[in-house]
């Protein structure tokens, strides 16, 4: 585990992830799990959980290379009974070695990523798309702030996740802009009456760039060498 920053002060909660061993197939594999509990609207284009809602608990499942089970959402909550969590919740996969995680903080803003590309390339591609049922993450970004944003704040968040994302791939020496089944989950407080809503989350705006910054840091710190295979 890289660890970037040491656990921030204003614990969104991210520091209390938990590294979960498992055997599957006769193959040693992690998970990262994050009880997130009550109070916590997420967004994601995951496989388990996607979209935006109230969510409870974060599970980042490394499965097999050459993984081939049709119902990924099956086996994530699979997964998640197994880890002893109930209700809705996101679940992410990934090929990567999850136990290799990297975290990073901001002002207040966390960021936890699992990052393997040795399928990579460029979001504007030539190559034709394809109706066939992605493989499993190979970036996975997981963050939380500890503030209440819209739903428009929170697409806007995914965005600028996404930025600070291709940002550290450049900065890192790799020539693409991701991987084709990166996946990102950005969790934010619930509205509470009388508090305040934040309507933007850009990378200009006061916690959007916090965001950013914590991605980028944590991204960073998560990818392999140009040098190496990953």
């Amino acid at each position: 585990m890289t660890a970037v920053h040491p656990p921030s002060a204003t614990a969104t909660g991210l520091h209390a992830v938990q590294l979960l061993p498992r055997l599957e197939q006769g193959e040693r594999l992690h998970a990262l799990l994050w009880r997130a509990g009550p109070g916590r609207r997420m967004i994601s284009n995951a496989v388990l959980g996607g979209g935006i809602g109230e969510r409870g608990w974060v599970l980042n499942a490394q499965v097999p290379h050459g993984y081939r089970r049709t119902d990924p959402d099956r086996h994530l909550a699979d997964l998640a009974g197994d880890a002893g969590v109930e209700g809705p919740g996101v679940g992410l996969m990934t090929a990567a070695d999850v136990s290799r995680h990297a975290r990073a903080q901001d002002n207040g803003v966390e960021a936890v990523v699992t990052a393997g590309i040795s399928v990579r390339g460029w979001a504007a591609s030539p190559a034709a798309g394809t109706t066939v049922p992605a493989q499993p993450g190979t970036i996975n970004i997981i963050a939380a702030l500890p503030v209440a944003l819209t739903d428009a704040a929170l697409v806007n968040a995914v965005a600028t996740a996404t930025e600070a994302k291709v940002q550290a791939l450049l900065d890192a020496g790799h020539d693409c802009s991701g991987t084709p089944t990166d996946a990102v989950c950005v969790a934010a407080r619930s509205p509470v009456f009388g508090e305040g809503v934040h309507d933007f989350c850009g990378p200009r705006s006061l916690w959007g760039a916090r965001l950013a910054r914590a991605v980028h840091r944590a991204v960073r710190a998560a990818l392999p060498s140009p040098l190496l295979p990953g």
